[in-house]
């Protein structure tokens, strides 16, 4: 199995910089670079739409992070439902 390969965020900006400010075509860009130009293109395209663009690997957005939070306390809070259902069947019993 093949290692994909990783570039720093310097290479990806220089890359973006060849099309976007010295006029290279983006086919041009990415043979020069030895990287795929539909990769090159996903680097110009979020360099573009994100100001935070190429965070690296685990880093998220403010929004996302906000959504991993929320999405923690529904499943935090949906196993204390269920905890209290079992105590109320368990007390039911009991006092039977």
């Amino acid at each position: 199995m093949t290692k994909r390969k990783q570039y720093t965020k310097e290479f990806k900006l220089d890359a973006v910089s060849l099309v976007t400010a010295q006029g290279y075509s983006r086919a041009e860009a990415a043979r020069r670079l030895g990287v795929n130009a539909n990769m090159l293109s996903r680097w110009l395209n979020e360099a573009q739409s994100n100001d935070q663009a190429f965070r690296g690997n685990g880093k998220q957005t403010g929004d996302q992070e906000e959504i991993a939070k929320l999405r923690a306390e529904i499943k935090r809070l949906e196993m204390e439902k269920e905890i209290l259902k079992k105590a109320a069947v368990f007390f039911a019993r009991e006092t039977k």
